[in-house]
């Protein structure tokens, strides 16, 4: 083993102490859910924040997640490369971006322990680069065939068709490609639309307005709290509005630390988000939120969080903070709720319309959150109540290993619910019993 592993692992466990250090006393603390979330007062946790991340195992044999009560799960694909997002054809082809955080360069000794940590948690290494193509011919559940349908693109996240272009977020472009109904290759190369910066939270999310005249991207910030500066997140911490027509680009909505999932909510007509809000100020401090994204609004990063709250560690803009929107909904401290996807009425049983939610998982708290489908009611097109749980189980009991990380959420021709899964490296499938 090189001195360079040594270390590493060695910082990794000064990261793992933390945890017992910084929370000694502290005391459980209920979830920060719902409209209305009581969110603990912050507690800086300094250069070297609770660090806390199980170890990648994946599914053995017939293991799988645990389905809420009337639903159940199968595999639809197994054996992909680290799956993160899904988008269903008008055909009912799948397609299924496989893509990894880059490992960058550390510059300090919690960048080491942070790149030990994803390493072993599988959230970095080297991305596949690839969208595939899943096909279920005999409509049994399992898809049967399975196709490299686009290669070479830079970390691919979003995906949308609108006629016959198909609009991919790469981590530094969106890119058109002509698409065929039925093909299961695109051989030529992509169209840059939109340049992007890469680094930081790269997923870039993508989703088509109703009248297929505009392209929403979802951008997340290069860091934390603006720690290398602001002018280094320009365009970014934001979704933009890209015109079609014109090829012009505009941050429809800003102070969105990282934006990732994206739906239509059909009711009101807006387009929704969930969010990951920032580290190192406790477990349920702030808490990662669903939030309707209303044109022109700034929802307070890095400035404040939640109603206002001002971050001090933040050099402060007060006319930003007075501006800002507060949320729609909370999901809870460091839940890495990446995935969105609006279920209409009847979609599973038991589940009124509503919003599912892929919790990825936390890392920067003392117990580990999130880690599962979730899923948030809708009235009126607003959120109500509480999550609950659509698929669970996929952390052991004692918390050292994750058989599997939720990512994208998409709802299939049949109706079914796909999820996919980057550590299991499988796309599952949630229907009724």
């Amino acid at each position: 083993m090189t001195d360079n592993s040594l270390f590493a692992r060695f910082v990794a466990l000064v990261g793992g102490a933390a945890v017992a250090v910084r929370h000694a006393g502290d005391g459980p603390r209920p979830p920060a859910y719902g409209t209305a979330p009581t969110i603990p007062g912050p507690k800086p946790q300094g250069k070297i924040p609770t660090l806390k991340m199980p170890t990648a195992m994946g599914w053995q044999g017939d293991h799988k997640p645990t389905a809420a009560p009337g639903l159940r799960v199968n595999a639809f694909a197994k054996g992909l490369t680290h799956p993160r997002n899904i988008h269903v054809l008008p055909n009912g082809d799948v397609l299924v971006a496989e893509s990894m955080g880059e490992e960058g360069k550390a510059s300090s000794v919690f960048d080491h322990a942070m790149q030990a940590t994803m390493k072993r948690a599988r959230a970095s290494g080297t991305s596949p680069n690839r969208i595939v193509l899943l096909r279920d011919p005999n409509g049994d559940g399992t898809a049967e065939e399975r196709h490299n349908f686009i290669e070479g693109v830079r970390q691919p996240f979003g995906m949308a068709l609108i006629g016959s272009t198909l609009y991919v977020g790469a981590s530094d472009a969106v890119l058109a490609y002509p698409y065929e109904p039925g093909a299961t290759r695109i051989a030529a190369p992509g169209r840059k639309l939109m340049d992007l910066v890469p680094g930081g939270h790269w997923t870039r999310n993508l989703i088509a307005s109703a009248d297929g005249t505009k392209l929403y991207v979802a951008v997340g910030s290069l860091s934390n709290i603006g720690d290398q500066g602001m002018a280094a997140e320009e365009n970014r911490a934001c979704i933009h509005e890209l015109d079609l027509a014109s090829g012009q680009s505009r941050i429809f909505a800003g102070g969105l630390r990282n934006p990732v999932g994206m739906a239509w909510e059909p009711v009101g007509g807006m387009l929704w988000t969930v969010v990951n809000e920032r580290d190192g100020l406790g477990d349920e401090t702030p808490p990662d939120y669903l939030t309707s994204v209303a044109d022109g609004a700034f929802y307070g990063w890095p400035y404040s969080y939640w109603n206002r709250i001002v971050d001090d560690r933040v050099p402060q803009d007060a006319g930003k903070v007075a501006g800002s929107t507060q949320p729609d909904f909370a999901l809870g401290g460091h839940t890495a709720s990446l995935g969105l996807c609006w279920l209409p009425e009847g979609t599973l049983p038991g589940f009124s319309p509503g919003m599912a939610i892929g919790q990825h998982g936390s890392w920067n708290r003392s117990k580990l959150s999130g880690y599962r489908l979730a899923f948030v009611e809708f009235q009126n097109g607003k959120p109500v109540g509480t999550p609950r749980d659509m698929l669970t189980g996929f952390l052991s009991a004692d918390e050292k290993f994750s058989f599997g990380r939720p990512v994208g959420v998409a709802l299939a021709s049949d109706g079914a619910v796909l999820v996919a899964d980057d550590v299991g490296d499988v796309i599952w499938r949630v229907t009724r019993a």
